[in-house]
């Protein structure tokens, strides 16, 4: 498996943390992937084949070129062929201005590049996917974002610095505390929240709260599971099982046990 991660421009690093490519042959037996949310909002070009996404009613084959919108829940995936992904992880205040359509509408979505932008979605998609180098496909998706970023304006400074808080503290402020350290309403930053990246700032901590828990679990830097759930701050130890299983899919001792197979993909990590 080749996953490799790439720093954007400059023009564009307030917006994008970053992309990256992740290339790998044809599996005899094709395994399902659970992607876990990580408050991240991605922009996905398959120059290999299609995947398999698994819905509540069954499945349904991706789109070839997409955005996947905020995730609130665990994703299952699982590769049809072989895997070649181009993609653009933005951050999590990252893709609105870009947006064609509200961003709560994309939440736990794949929408077509061809939906979200029309003719030059369909464009931009031929052009990526009929070039065969990184820096290329950089160079191309970053001239299509940067025609597109038109009003700067649209960058909110109230919810970046808050976003930045939250991940500076692991999630583990409240959404009373983010209130006061911005200085405006828990309901103006909520309403905020909800237009600008699609998730209230209680899912987004909670979210990114998750991840530093699976970074430390990964690491297996950790005396057990019950000191884990403390030292990240959770209430008690349902509160973290709650938390985990929501986002996860799996309980954390299932999740730890079953030895999983992870990639950089699994748990969002640039």
């Amino acid at each position: 498996m080749n996953y490799q991660t790439f720093e954007p421009n400059k023009d564009l690093d307030l917006l994008i943390k970053c992309y990256w490519i992740l290339e790998s042959p044809k599996e005899k037996t094709p395994e399902k992937q659970t992607i876990v949310p990580d408050g991240c909002m991605e922009m996905i070009f398959h120059y290999g084949d299609l995947y398999k996404q698994y819905t509540e009613n069954g499945s349904i084959i991706q789109p070839r070129c997409f955005v996947i919108g905020q995730l609130t829940r665990p994703l299952e995936i699982e590769p049809t062929g072989k895997t070649g992904i181009f993609a653009v992880r933005f951050y999590p205040d990252g893709f609105l201005p870009f947006a064609t359509v509200p961003i709560k509408e994309m939440e736990n979505r794949a929408v077509s590049l061809v939906e979200l932008f029309g003719e030059e979605g369909k464009n931009i998609e031929s052009r990526i996917l009929n070039t065969d180098s990184v820096s290329d496909r950089i160079n191309l998706v970053e001239d299509f974002l940067k025609s597109r970023l038109t009003n700067k304006e649209m960058i909110d400074h109230i919810v970046k610095s808050t976003v930045e808080t939250i991940l500076t503290a692991n999630g583990q402020l409240s959404v009373d505390e983010l209130s006061r350290e911005t200085n405006i309403t828990r309901r103006q930053l909520e309403r905020k929240f909800s237009s600008v990246i699609g998730l209230s700032p209680k899912q987004l901590s909670k979210t990114i709260r998750l991840q530093a828990v699976l970074k430390i679990l990964l690491s297996k830097k950790f005396t057990n599971l019950t000191t884990l759930a403390h030292e990240n701050e959770y209430y008690d130890q349902s509160h973290f099982i709650k938390d985990f299983k929501e986002l996860t899919g799996f309980t954390p001792k299932e999740f730890y046990g079953n030895n999983l197979r992870m990639s950089s993909l699994f748990y969002g990590e640039e």
